[in-house]
């Protein structure tokens, strides 16, 4: 059985559906006014594994991840641009969806936008207001009442003695996205502005829109109820959003809300916080650009336990192409052995196949999702391994359980013997190292090669010409 590290109890905890038959939970999704980065990433790519040990364990899931299609970044940088809200963030969620099918994650069952749950948001506010834990201002603006709900800071273990409730100028935080620090009566529904544009709905209040913290409230309780068994997110969310969240939907709806809370830790690069200013965001598109593929990113982010930081580096992501190919030649080795019909994942879940030697690796998978370990386990049961002298019953039993290993892991292993276009900067490299042979310019040669070996290339010589092949 899957445990977790629950972030409210701090204890790692068996993960049960409540019900025992169907895990439900929920994961904070994209916010749709630009191309995710790779950070984002590896929050979506822990969240895809956990849903997929979760199913490949035997356990069916109901997995609601929303889309926030409606803040201050997408109303800010929709009316910039003179683009329809509705149109501006289409693009940028058709993308995000695209980035995902590179990545291998599974599609949630659920996805819900805020836009299109509006009349929810304005129903919830009502509750909350209703019950004295809301009210609105003069601007038409309405703010949840944080004094009102005694257990709030739980979640974040912030200290109740030293709790300010009136940090800001008028005790109340009015943007969708505030300082860390600062805790103040948070906004449930802006009153119209003329910044907002021609974005804006009607509402008891007035005119204007939902607050960033009520959308996923709204959009949980639809489609999983008062209660449920597990919220996800980056650890970034624990205060203010998540703890605005618990206390809005404990206050409006009653019930637990969420069970377990599953955090995962940013990630790095180059050992320093990813901003805009250091140049270090990258994203998927502008490391296929690099040549790098969506795998072996994929295999980076799955590489590390989700509860520590990762460090990400171009030359990890090397290792990890290095590391992907390695098993993609394992992989094609056992399948000519076996003679098998490929296995998917879905097969997988109906069927957990005898792990073997590979048994070690689910446990850890099992034990908090413990990554990296589970790749270490997977590469010292292929060591030494020679699937050409196996019988073909046991190449089988062998491949089924790698297979399904990397299945959970959301691994796609690559053809070793594919036919790859090296990219138009390699071929130069080489034409040029090829004339220095030629040349006998034996120094040139070396140095040339050595560059195509930093962009992650080998060069074969031959008689009258060469071969290029990926690293």
């Amino acid at each position: 059985m899957l445990k977790l590290y629950d972030t409210q109890s701090g204890a790692v905890t068996p993960v049960e559906a409540a019900d025992g038959k169907q895990l439900r939970f929920y994961c904070c999704g994209p916010t749709v006014y630009a191309a995710a980065h790779i950070g984002n990433f590896r929050t979506f790519v822990a969240q895809d594994v956990f849903r997929r040990v979760v199913e490949l364990g035997g356990l069916r899931s109901k997995h609601v991840r929303n889309l926030t299609d409606v803040d201050d970044k997408t109303i800010r940088n929709s009316v910039a641009q003179g683009i329809p809200l509705k149109e501006y963030t289409a693009t940028w969620t058709n993308k995000f969806h695209d980035d995902c099918q590179s990545l291998n994650c599974l599609t949630p069952h659920i996805e819900p936008s805020a836009v299109a749950h509006i009349p929810e948001q304005i129903s919830m506010i009502e509750q909350l207001v209703d019950k004295g834990h809301a009210y609105a201002s003069d601007d038409g603006s309405v703010y949840f009442r944080i004094s009102s709900y005694a257990d709030y800071g739980k979640l974040a273990k912030l200290d109740k003695q030293n709790l300010n409730l009136g940090q800001t100028a008028n005790g109340r935080a009015d943007t969708d996205e505030y300082e860390k620090d600062s805790v103040a009566d948070f906004v449930l529904w802006k009153g119209r502005r003329d910044e907002d544009g021609e974005n804006y709905w009607n509402s008891p209040w007035g005119e204007g829109r939902p607050g960033w913290h009520l959308e996923c409230s709204a959009m949980s309780h639809k489609y999983l109820g008062a209660d449920f068994d597990l919220h996800s997110g980056g650890v970034d969310l624990i205060f203010p959003h998540h703890e605005n969240e618990i206390a809005q939907s404990r206050c409006a709806c009653g019930g637990h809300f969420s069970r377990l809370w599953f955090h995962i830790t940013h990630l790095l690069v180059d050992g320093a916080k990813m901003s805009k200013s250091l140049g270090n965001m990258y994203t998927l598109d502008e490391l296929v650009e690099m040549d790098y593929s969506p795998a072996s990113l994929r295999y980076l982010l799955s590489s590390s336990h989700y509860r520590r930081p990762l460090n990400f580096t171009l030359g990890g992501l090397k290792d990890a192409t290095s590391a992907l190919n390695k098993l993609g030649r394992i992989n094609k080795q056992l399948a000519k052995a076996s003679g098998a019909k490929e296995p998917s994942y879905r097969d997988f879940c109906k069927k957990q196949p005898v792990l073997g030697i590979f048994a070690p690796a689910w446990d850890s998978l099992e034990d908090d999702l413990n990554l990296s370990e589970a790749l270490g386990h997977v590469f010292s049961g292929i060591k030494g391994m020679k699937p050409a002298e196996m019988s073909c019953d046991e190449a089988t039993q062998t491949w089924y359980a790698l297979r399904f290993i990397c299945e959970a892991l959301g691994l796609q292993l690559p053809d070793p013997d594919a036919q790859v276009e090296a990219p138009a900067q390699v071929i130069a490299i080489a034409e040029e190292r090829w004339r220095a042979r030629v040349e006998k310019n034996w120094a040139g040669a070396d140095e040339l090669r050595g560059k195509l070996s930093e962009l992650g290339w080998s060069m074969k010589d031959g008689k009258e010409s060469y071969q290029l092949s990926k690293n």
